[in-house]
């Protein structure tokens, strides 16, 4: 039971396709000076690969590898730590474990696959209103939705998605989803309701924040959901219990809450972990 974590992280290792920044090649359980190895979900591949190129300009000796796998989907993970009977894999190079949930650290820091106290948040998402770069009367607050009896509202579906699932209890909260049942347009998920704007089918439509700037150009935002009804999404990342380089990943996990690594998940959508319990340090 022990090491069936560590039998994960190695499938994750051998079997995933490495995504930039990952650069060279993992070579057994050798492990070189200055490169840092994370095992992550692909729900972190954003703000994780952008603060990893900000720690690679601020460090020039060190290197930043990133694994993907959805073994790393919250599941999937829990199932192989519990029901995996392979508990020898001799030893890891993984420094660092970035799931998309932090309720997947709290169970591995239980179990002592991490380090208990090394969990760092460094990014959090919020439900936002959008709208085509080309409507002029848009909503200036979710409250004001009530106001706009005719905007056709697209949302990712909620028996389907946790977005969707998100928005209806967001809603619901501020006691609208009864009273727009009748003029919501409901897609498959996140990129449907872009989709669905996009092309005219829905006036305006809700996305976490990180969707909404990825299509900064085309959409705006027009209101921040408030935090009712729903959790917001907060990335968070903590190291293996048997990193091999421990003061390399204590200075990763320092500079992923400095106000430098924070000014740049801003630019792409994420807000402070400070907005939803977490700190923000002063940084270079």
């Amino acid at each position: 039971m022990r090491g069936a974590v560590w039998c994960v992280i190695a499938v994750v290792i051998m079997a995933t396709v490495s995504c930039s920044p990952v650069r060279g090649n993992l070579g057994g359980s050798q492990t070189t000076p200055g490169v840092l190895v994370i095992a992550a979900s692909p729900g972190v591949k954003l703000p994780l690969e952008a603060i990893s190129r900000e720690f690679e300009a601020l460090h020039p000796g060190a290197t930043v590898h990133i694994f993907y796998d959805a073994a790393l989907n919250l599941r999937q993970r829990i199932a192989a730590i519990e029901n995996s009977g392979r508990t020898e894999i001799g030893s890891s190079p993984v420094h660092l474990v970035a799931p998309a949930v932090d309720e997947l650290l709290t169970r591995l820091e239980s179990k002592y696959y991490v380090l208990p106290g090394t969990r760092r948040a460094y990014a959090s998402a919020r439900l936002v209103l959008v709208v085509p770069e080309s409507l002029v009367d848009a909503p200036e607050s979710f409250e004001s939705l009530a106001d706009h009896p005719a905007l056709r509202l697209a949302i990712a579906d909620p028996q389907q998605t946790e977005v969707g699932q998100m928005t209806q209890g967001m809603l619901t909260s501020l006691g609208l989803f009864d009273s727009l049942t009748g003029r919501l347009d409901r897609a498959v998920n996140a990129s449907g309701v872009l989709d669905h704007v996009l092309s005219g089918q829905a006036d305006a439509g809700i996305v976490l924040s990180p969707t909404a700037a990825g299509e900064h150009e085309r959409v705006r935002i027009a209101a921040f959901a408030p935090d009712q009804g729903y959790d917001p999404p907060v990335h968070s990342i903590a190291m293996s219990r048997n990193c091999p380089d421990r003061a390399l990943c204590e200075e990763f996990l320092a500079f992923v809450q400095t106000t430098r690594a924070q000014a740049v998940l801003k630019r792409i959508g994420y807000g402070a972990p400070s907005e939803h319990g977490g700190s923000a340090r002063s940084g270079k």
